[in-house]
């Protein structure tokens, strides 16, 4: 009796990248995308404001007179335009999206969307 045995490999799965892959409409990506930008622009809201303030009553100037400013908010943007933030916003998305069913089930009324 002769015996053969399998040369065993392992291979290693790349972790999906993102908490939630179930797909989306375009219109629902969309919404997600909305939430992210929206959360985004909060964690950044200090140096947005601090941008709107040196730009305020400039035009093309504001390129030049607002660099540290304009720096300051892309930077903080482009720190916080994470995966993980994407993430917490599809998972924002669809923790309103069960609320919104969840309320229209119980006859209180869906109130708007209905995705």
């Amino acid at each position: 009796m002769t015996t053969t045995t399998q040369p065993t490999t392992t291979t290693t799965r790349t972790p999906t990248p993102s908490k939630n892959p179930l797909p989306l409409s375009a219109y629902q990506e969309g919404q997600v995308r909305d939430l992210y930008y929206a959360r985004v622009r909060s964690l950044c809201a200090e140096e947005i404001k601090q941008f709107a303030a040196c730009a305020r009553n400039r035009t093309v100037s504001a390129t030049w007179a607002c660099r540290a400013e304009r720096k300051g908010m892309n930077s903080c943007m482009v720190f916080h335009a994470t995966q993980e933030n994407q993430d917490i916003a599809r998972e924002e998305w669809f923790r309103r999206r069960l609320e919104r069913r969840r309320r229209v089930e119980a006859g209180g009324g869906g109130g708007g969307d209905t995705s």
